[in-house]
């Protein structure tokens, strides 16, 4: 099964969950966005790094990366290989010179160690056509675009996400409409229970 790239391309506010965080992935060679909900402790691990700060006392990752370098062991890869009920499954593949080994993460905890230890994130094209989400937007400057860390603490506004059983009260056609404005608005929580919403038709039907 062939393997599809992704990069990190940065993290919002959660419209609803106090605490969460939207964590958007990028399809390298495409248009594609994968929006992953995942807590306030992984996404502050998975912005210090975009950011390039060191906190004046180790995160759980960076002991991590100090734990498996000073055993020679290294992370050659990260897999995103399953997406279930709206929750994305990964694994490690590590190293250690001699043989490889694979070990099961929460994506928020991969992504993290992936930054760490400079390594890529895979996924395939069956988890993209289920979750990527098309953006068309106009690209923005490099002066006007927020850094990660100031994107995580953007205050979101009030009311502008539904809740998902609220959605199964739209036709299909309004979703599409809704999924469109969500993205263009770069709501990618409320774009990701949209997208779930048409999906779960989409295995009925």
């Amino acid at each position: 099964m062939s393997k599809i790239k992704l990069n990190v391309l940065g993290i919002s506010y959660s419209q609803t969950q106090s605490g969460a965080y939207a964590l958007v992935l990028a399809e390298e060679d495409g248009e594609r966005r994968i929006p992953i909900i995942i807590g306030g402790f992984e996404a502050q691990a998975i912005a210090i790094q975009l950011e390039g700060l060191k906190p004046p006392r180790p995160l759980t990752h960076d002991l991590f990366l100090s734990f498996a370098s000073s055993f020679g062991i290294s992370i050659v890869e990260i897999n995103i290989y399953k997406l279930e009920e709206g929750v994305f499954y990964s694994k490690l593949i590590c190293d250690d010179g001699e043989k490889q080994m694979t070990v099961d993460a929460r994506t928020s905890d991969a992504i993290a160690l992936a930054l760490r230890f400079r390594c890529s994130i895979y996924t395939t094209e069956d988890i993209l056509s289920k979750s990527g989400i098309v953006i068309d937007i106009e690209p923005e400057s490099k002066e006007d675009q927020p850094s990660a860390s100031s994107q995580m603490f953007t205050e979101p506004s009030p009311g502008t996400r539904k809740s998902k059983d609220e959605l199964r009260d739209f036709s299909l056609t309004e979703l599409k409409n809704m999924l469109k404005d969500a993205v263009k608005n770069e709501n990618y929580e409320k774009a990701s229970d949209i997208r779930d919403e048409i999906n779960r038709r989409s295995k009925k039907s």
